[in-house]
């Protein structure tokens, strides 16, 4: 497979009367967009060659799905009101854009070292960033926005999936609702599970999909982790960090594994 039929590929796929393309050889991207309203989203070939050689047509299928679903909603008039429901909190990387493809600015806020929080409007299968526009047009205020998401993912189950290794328990939070890594802002849920821990509390958020807990109790434990959320953060289709989190004080530290095993915070 190489980007030419990758493309090839993709075009048939995704053909419709609104939507027209166009190929960037040089970084070797194409661009799918609304010819009404020019929105539209630009793709990366190598990166879905490379998921290609691996999944084949499953990598193919997700891809086709995200722009199909990113497209609608980029594309749609949305609107809060009644929706309240509906409102969640996402966390995304510290180098995710603060604005959205039109430069109008996203709401987030600063979360950790490594991370933001950003807020989404669900609808249904995707969900769409909420920016300065949307709270303009409803005449609402950004602590509304917040207050509203973080009362939501305290509503989500944050049921959990054990497995003992090397004398260390490792909890994941994997329910593909695409508030996974969101969990980490349930500040009961967090001091919750602290209290079940006998070592050192770890957590660590390497996608959108998956939330790591870890009751470390050996040095063998922060290795184990380090490389299982490297893995995790290469596969996800949303990455949001590699590093993991010492929870302690109810704060979240951002920590390196160094060497054989040790930690350190990440000042």
């Amino acid at each position: 497979m190489d980007s030419k039929k990758m493309r090839t590929l993709l075009e048939e796929r995704l053909k419709r009367d609104q939507w027209s393309f166009s190929f960037d050889r040089e970084k070797d991207t194409l661009r799918i967009e609304d010819k009404t309203t020019n929105k539209g989203m630009t793709v990366s070939l190598p990166g879905i060659i490379a998921k290609w050689n691996v999944e084949k047509d499953a990598a193919v299928d997700e891809i086709v799905y995200y722009i199909e679903e990113s497209l609608t909603v980029m594309n749609a008039d949305l609107e809060l009101s009644g929706k309240e429901k509906q409102i969640f909190p996402v966390i995304r990387s510290t180098s995710f854009p603060t604005q959205s493809n039109e430069g109008i600015e996203l709401i987030f806020d600063e979360h950790t070292a490594e991370t933001r929080v950003y807020y989404a409007l669900d609808l249904g299968t995707t969900y769409r960033l909420i920016d300065q526009k949307i709270l303009e047009k409803e005449q609402w205020n950004i602590d509304r926005i917040k207050e509203i998401a973080r009362f939501n993912i305290r509503s989500l189950d944050c049921h959990l999936k054990e497995d003992q290794v090397a004398g260390n328990t490792f909890y994941f939070l994997n329910s593909n609702d695409g508030y996974d890594a969101s969990r980490i802002l349930n500040e009961s849920f967090l001091q919750k599970m602290s209290q079940s821990i006998q070592g050192v509390m770890a957590v660590a958020v390497p996608h959108q999909d998956v939330l790591i807990l870890v009751d470390v109790q050996n040095d063998t434990g922060y290795d184990i982790l380090a490389q299982m959320t490297m893995s995790f953060f290469a596969s996800g289709r949303v990455p949001i960090t590699a590093l993991s989190f010492i929870y302690e004080n109810q704060k979240l530290e951002p920590i390196f594994i160094l060497g054989k095993n040790k930690p350190r915070n990440n000042q």
